[in-house]
């Protein structure tokens, strides 16, 4: 089956070397791709006869036939250096039944980010039919080390096993050649295609999903049983702040705007650290109003014009505007949705935009470093209008007229009142933008021409240097500071001369105060002689002396991590309910229950998983207080069973109760591949004081072969 062509930008990687282009690239799926000589590949759709599967007879009938050519069974998933998101490795045949999506990411990457909202929808449609592997396969060299893949699966809260490919095995194995990709296998483990570039899940769903999921389901291969995965957030300890992202000083009022990005939220200091206010409750979402009631997602970069605040609501696509004195957070500009395209903007509110990422106010024009689509656009507030500034749209770090230079994911932007500068995060470079709409863009820091991957740790002046994946930048009587956040640096630029140098940092992604260390820091801010720095990895607000280099952790007093919203439990209907002849159980004050739980060869409980009751009663009864039915309750496991009770109201009486048992079975060993079982039973029961049963004891059954 063959999609539709669709227009992407790829990096590309080949066996000499790493290239960038721009091409029509074919969606893979159902058509050709080379594979390896030794792969396990069946030349048509039809099954080989095998010892426990013979050949079909020519009276059968014939088979309904695939949907998508299968290129080879997947083996093995080795090669890469670690799991994470999960307890343990995941292998093929641990998956066998389910439909995989490997997702094939760097976490510098915005199209890989853009594409995680939408795996995110197809894993919430299908739980049980689905399950999403990423496979990190890196960009930067600072993107290996496990751990900060593990703060990047956190901080963009991914919930699915992901795989350190840090060598790029795996990368090669399944033929790709961009960031993103996703590869398909399907129920029986075959390769099916793969998908360069990002998507809508309604495409993928519809073309591929749905196609698999019917063939599979009604060939009898679909798996549904529900699994689960043990998550790194599970582990970590909440914060303050969480993962900061962008800084905004003012001097003069004695504030700190602090945007609080994973808690979805604007904190409000004085320069001494403060707490003043909070703008938004945490929640994600786009909500406008007054502090309280005000939602954002993931928001970035800020500017202040007078008694406004500014505020890059970037994973909304959004531009927030936030009246200090009313303290009333109002949509300026965006949708809500991200745009696809690059049409020219026009009208605020009727013009998508692409992960705004920072902000610099300049009189009238609010400029926005454009992560999405590599450009600089322009909000004129006073007209009403949002537009493309700089930047052609090509990824690249190309110097020239504004429309014919190339950008690279602009993440961080500062003025000194004649010219922006952007630090290029993609290209590792600093930009200089003429303020003057028939002005340049030009490279002051890196190379122009140098292309995405020339990147590392080197001092010197303009194309000399080399800095990796820049997010933050700011401005300070001649000088800009850049927040190097992949060298895990703090390094000083000299605008006149564009000698760069490493101002604190040792290099090495830490917490220490002597010598200063950061972790990945993203924003910085200038009041006076103080630099404060957005210490994103560490969840801190740091503050250096720009004269003596003293670095110190500022200290919010009273600063609590935002409450969570409330859970609403859902329920789904009652599946495979086992109907039980009625029984009798002695009356007591409580009625105890005791499950035998069926875990299969080769696995065991989960012990960090709890094994959960609910009890429902059908029609009136008063055996039972209703406030004890239709709750989740944890049981105890002893025994390889199930125990829990219910407290009874009354000696004598009798009723129908539901009851539904859910337990968690991981593989022996070091396996990471959790599946859930759940089983459901209606039991008429009378409580009688002459029954000899104390106990009403239930077994699991095993599944059906």
């Amino acid at each position: 089956m063959q999609l539709n062509r669709l227009q992407w930008k790829h990096q590309f990687v080949n066996p000499n070397g790493i290239i960038s282009v721009c091409l029509c690239a074919a969606v893979l799926f159902g058509g050709q791709i080379a594979v390896a000589d030794d792969a396990d590949k069946p030349k048509t759709d039809e099954a080989k006869p095998t010892a426990d599967k013979p050949a079909a007879d020519a009276d059968q009938p014939v088979e309904e036939k695939n949907p998508f050519t299968r290129h080879f069974r997947v083996k093995d998933f080795d090669g890469g250096n670690g799991w994470l998101n999960t307890s343990g490795p995941i292998t093929p045949q641990d998956l066998r039944g389910k439909i995989v999506i490997l997702d094939f990411w760097t976490y510098c990457c915005i199209n890989c980010i853009h594409i995680l909202p939408e795996l995110k929808a197809l894993e919430k449609k299908y739980p049980d039919q689905l399950v999403v592997i990423g496979i990190h396969s890196a960009k930067f060299d600072n993107e290996k080390g496990t751990e900060n893949i593990r703060q990047a699966i956190m901080r963009y809260e991914i919930e699915h096993p992901v795989i350190n490919d840090s060598d790029m095995t795996l990368w090669r194995k399944f033929f790709t050649r961009s960031w993103p990709t996703i590869g398909i296998i399907d129920p029986e483990g075959y390769f099916v295609g793969n998908n360069s570039g990002e998507f809508q899940h309604q495409t993928i769903d519809k073309h591929v999903i749905q196609p698999l999921l019917a063939y599979h389901r009604k060939k009898g291969t679909l798996d549904e049983t529900p699994i689960d995965f043990q998550l790194e957030r599970e582990s970590a300890q909440p914060t303050p702040l969480r993962y900061p992202g962008k800084l905004l000083a003012d001097e003069t009022a004695d504030r700190l705007y602090i945007s609080d990005s994973n808690n979805n939220r604007i904190v409000i200091t004085t320069l001494d650290g403060k707490l003043v206010d909070i703008i938004g409750n945490g929640n994600m979402g786009t909500d406008d109003g007054g502090y309280d009631t005000a939602t954002f997602d993931h928001p970035q970069g800020m500017a202040l014009r007078g008694d406004v605040l500014y505020i890059a609501d970037t994973e909304n696509h959004l531009i927030r505007k936030v009246d200090l004195k009313t303290k009333q957070v109002a949509t300026l500009a965006g949708t809500g949705e991200q745009n696809r395209s690059r049409r020219v903007g026009k009208e605020l509110l009727t013009t998508a935009l692409n992960s705004p990422w920072a902000l610099s106010a300049i009189g009238d024009q609010l400029y926005i470093a454009m992560a999405g689509p590599h450009q600089m656009w322009v909000l004129d507030e006073t007209a009403g209008t949002v537009r493309p500034y700089a930047g052609s749209g090509r990824e690249d770090v190309i110097d020239g007229p504004m429309f014919e230079s190339a950008m690279a994911q602009p993440s961080g932007v500062a003025t000194d009142g004649e010219f922006l500068y952007v630090v290029d995060s993609e290209a590792s470079a600093v930009r200089k933008i003429d303020l003057d709409p028939e002005g340049t863009v030009t490279t002051l820091v890196g190379k122009n021409g140098g292309g995405l991957f020339r990147f590392g740790d080197v001092d010197g002046v303009g194309a000399e240097v080399k800095l990796q994946h820049p997010l933050g930048i700011t401005y300070d009587n001649g000088k800009l500071y850049v927040a190097d956040s992949y060298n895990h640096k703090i390094k000083v630029v000299d605008i006149d001369t564009g000698q760069c140098m490493t101002f604190l940092g040792t290099g090495t992604a830490g917490n220490k105060a002597q010598p200063p260390q950061f972790s990945e820091p993203a924003g910085l801010a200038v009041a006076g002689s103080r630099l404060y720095i957005a210490d994103t990895n560490n969840h801190q607000i740091r503050v250096a002396d720009l004269d003596s280099k003293q670095v110190t952790t500022l200290d919010i007093a009273g600063l609590m991590p935002p409450s969570p919203p409330k859970a609403v439990a859902k329920q789904r209907p009652l599946k495979n309910v086992i109907k039980l002849p009625p029984t009798e159980i002695a009356a007591g004050k409580t009625l105890p229950f005791a499950v035998q739980l069926d875990i299969p060869d080769g696995f065991k409980i989960n012990k960090l998983a709890p094994v959960t009751y609910r009890v429902t009663a059908q029609g009136a009864q008063s055996l039972i207080a209703d406030k004890h039915l239709g709750i989740r309750g944890e049981a105890k496991f002893a025994d390889g069973a199930a125990q829990f009770a219910l407290p009874l109201e009354q000696e004598t009486g009798a009723t129908t109760l539901l009851i539904s048992v859910t337990y968690q079975f991981c593989r022996d060993g070091a396996g990471g591949l959790c599946k859930i079982r759940t089983a459901n039973w209606s039991l008429p029961i009378t409580v009688n004081p002459t029954a000899t049963e104390r106990t009403v004891k239930l077994t699991v059954p095993a599944p059906k072969k």
